[in-house]
């Protein structure tokens, strides 16, 4: 499976224009610090000390906005 990784302060920026709320993902943990990937489906998927939490999902034309966001393209 392919995704871009980020911090979760891109994640915030990316969820501005369409998303889940910042709100939301501060809940379950995500602060500007954080390790977060997106697959090519958009699930979002925080890193914890001992693996991967799927948290949420983007949606809408969320591929071209992670990819302008972060520089990256899917690996």
């Amino acid at each position: 499976m392919q995704f871009i990784e980020m911090s979760g302060k891109t994640l915030l920026e990316l969820v501005k224009e369409e998303g889940p709320d910042p709100e939301e993902l501060a809940r379950v943990g995500v602060v500007d610090e954080s390790v977060v990937r997106v697959n090519r489906q958009g699930d979002i998927e925080l890193r914890r000390a001992n693996g991967w939490d799927l948290i949420g999902g983007l949606l809408g034309d969320f591929e071209t906005r992670v990819r302008r966001e972060t520089g990256l393209d899917w690996a």
